[in-house]
């Protein structure tokens, strides 16, 4: 392991025309941009700012950066500035243009691909500016050289005029602005918070680095400094403090090293939670699929317990070995690492495929943990504790698992009494309803296709899983029939290949005892069954809220808004009263309205659960389903106001 300490050769300094390459042209970005940025809806628009955010991180990466400016004006437009080494403006040789304009028009062009703009990148310089550019109704560059400021626009990805000098200046940077394209998006609002989630993110992962943002669209700004000089143990400790989680060891632990493939670090603590949360990193980038980098942290973490364990004699010879879910449960770890020619797997880059850096990693975790552990047995021994208990919780789990299928073959029914399946077994096409109590159940059943739709009535209270090992969820009379007719099994036996429906649809009433059984499955699925989720097997019914009746035309609407829609529709002159029912629960309606309405392919409105954030998911479910009041109070009151059809 000698060569981690090695140093890592930086390049010359030099970024210029000649460091801006090209691969291909820029086409079909318009016609497809979910290739580029995943969606159109939410998550792809806000995709648009962490590409350019990105290519000014790389700049800190580098050491020519250290404030990031983030302004999101009136109209939904975003500036961002940097103070980098300014974007080239010089002649590109392939091209014949200004290599800033080559960086926005011309797909998979920029600084990433030679040995010389570069060491570290979160990507390819030139697919973000490009994609912004081609997916905004205009977009305005301003790079400052140290001599003179250059200016151009672009509209839907086309230059409107040619770069052109605005001034004389000493200050060097990059300023862009850019409004999304309507005509591509679903919506073009952006939200303050997930746009704060994911700088301070990034402020976390570069330590020292100063980000700002505002939020000028209210007659008040909001401003929102980040500036963490503890780096990812600042990230831990903002974790646990925002989920006010009681630790198990005071101290955060963090290890560091670096070899000639690249560095990494480590950031870990233990809290007294059932869960674990691993965030991995690679050249900034939120690698959410894991990868080398995770797997090695994962390997060697499991291999240190079980030899600390076995040589300080808390594991007896007969005692089995440690599992990584027992060694993993309660901790949070930041798991970072810096590497030249990063290998993601897929444009969204959710994977590290580099081989290398797992060497890197393993070898980093297992020699400095284990002097660490050595140098404190207080914390390696309160850390044992958790685990051993893991252990046994686990041990206590199988033994209920196997009570419960012995339990399943004597009555010789493997699926649930309650559950009405469907004729068809193929799970590309079939569908299981989960519905809240018996009455809907009925309607469900005698209104559902029962060639491609399962139903299964739930009743009573749920338990909540967030407060649980998995040794409380077998046996559970209300969890159980999920598990036995979904039939993939939960935990570490989780098998995806399994599972008997390709939708699992939560349907509950629109009420807040709906909304809480609707929280308590997805924090089950989250917990148990999260490939389901990750997958986007998991579907949340909307029923409707209203039915209007004219004479003899029936309309439903789903939103206030629709209501007052369809009121205009069928009642122009305001002259005839409508008579209007608030559905309060699903029992209400008959099993033909039912179909109609909420389980007719055809009419019906379901919601994909997908996880596009792992970490926010987990501190959503943490705050919201823990046993701590406080962190859900001060949740309710920060985000009250975006509440719509509030039912209380």
């Amino acid at each position: 392991m000698d060569q981690m300490d090695q140093e890592i050769n930086l390049p010359n300094g030099t970024y210029d025309e000649t460091d801006i390459q090209v691969l291909e042209g820029l086409e079909a970005v318009r016609k497809r941009p979910g290739m580029y940025i995943g969606s159109t809806g939410p998550r792809g628009l806000h995709h648009l700012v962490y590409e350019i955010v990105d290519n000014a991180i790389d700049e800190a990466l580098a050491g020519y950066c250290d404030k990031i400016d983030v302004r999101i004006m009136p109209g939904d437009i975003i500036v961002v500035t940097d103070n980098g080494r300014g974007i080239p403006v010089g002649i590109q040789p392939q091209m014949g243009l200004p290599a800033v304009t080559v960086v926005f028009t011309v797909l998979h062009a920029g600084g990433k691909f030679g040995n010389g703009g570069y060491v570290y990148s979160g990507g390819l310089h030139g697919v973000g500016a490009s994609v912004v550019n081609a997916l905004s109704e205009w977009l305005e560059v301003e790079v400052c050289d140290g001599s003179h400021c250059h200016y151009q626009r672009f509209e839907r990805g086309v230059q409107v005029d040619d770069l052109k000098i605005t001034g004389e200046t000493t200050e060097v940077g990059t300023k862009i602005a850019f409004k999304p394209d309507g005509e591509i998006f679903e919506e073009t609002e952006f939200s303050y918070t997930t746009l704060l989630d994911r700088l301070r993110e990034q402020a976390f992962l570069n330590a020292g680095i100063n980000i700002i943002i505002t939020d000028e669209r209210e007659s008040e700004p909001v401003v929102t400094q980040l500036h963490y000089e503890g780096g990812i143990v600042s990230f831990i400790e903002h974790i646990h403090k925002r989920k006010a989680m009681t630790v198990v060891h005071d101290e955060i632990i963090y290890l560091a090293a670096q070899n000639d493939h690249g560095s990494a670090e480590v950031a870990m603590q233990y809290n007294d939670s059932y869960n674990n949360v691993i965030l991995s990193f690679a050249n900034n980038i939120n690698t959410v699929e894991g990868g080398t980098h995770e797997l090695g942290f994962k390997t060697a973490l499991t291999r240190v317990m079980n030899d600390y364990a076995r040589k300080n004699n808390i594991l007896k010879e007969k005692d089995q070995n440690l599992s990584g879910d027992d060694v993993r449960e309660g901790l949070t770890a930041i798991v970072s690492v810096k590497l030249q020619d990063a290998q993601f797997e897929g444009q969204t880059k959710g994977k590290l495929g580099n081989t290398e850096i797992r060497t890197l990693v393993e070898g980093l975790v297992y020699d400095k943990l284990t002097t660490y552990f050595e140098e404190n047995p207080s914390v390696a021994r309160a850390i044992m504790d958790k685990s051993i208990s893991a252990a046994r919780a686990r041990e206590a789990a199988r033994k209920a698992r196997d009570m419960t299928r012995r339990k399943s073959a004597l009555e010789s029914a493997s699926l649930p009494g309650k559950l009405a399946d469907c004729i068809n077994k193929d799970n590309v096409t079939t569908e299981i309803y989960i519905v809240e109590g018996d009455s809907a159940g009925g309607s469900a059943k005698g209104g559902r296709d029962r060639n491609f739709q399962a139903i299964l009535p739930l009743w009573g209270k749920m338990l909540n899983v967030e407060k649980s090992r998995l040794d409380k969820v077998y046996g559970n009379d209300k969890l159980m029939p999920v598990i036995t007719a979904l039939g993939c099994g939960m935990g570490e036996e989780f098998d995806l290949t399994r599972l008997r429906y390709g939708k699992v649809i939560i349907m509950a009433d629109a009420d807040v005892d709906g909304s809480h059984i609707r929280t308590l499955l997805l924090t089950f699925f989250f917990r148990f069954m999260r490939p389901l989720v990750e997958a986007g097997h998991i579907y949340i019914a909307q029923p409707p809220l209203y039915k209007l009746v004219k004479g003899k035309t029936t309309r439903y609407a789903y939103t206030d808004r629709e209501r007052d829609r369809i009121m205009a529709e069928l009642n122009p002159d305001g002259n005839a009263k409508i008579d209007i029912q608030r559905y309060k629960g699903l029992g209400e309606m008959d099993s033909e309205q039912l179909w109609d309405t909420t389980m007719n392919p055809e009419n019906r409105i379901i919601l994909n659960v997908n996880l596009s954030d792992a970490a926010a998911a987990d501190e959503i479910f943490t705050i919201l389903m823990g046993d701590k009041v406080q962190p859900r109070r001060e949740f309710i009151e920060q985000n009250a106001r975006y509440v719509r059809n509030l039912d209380v």
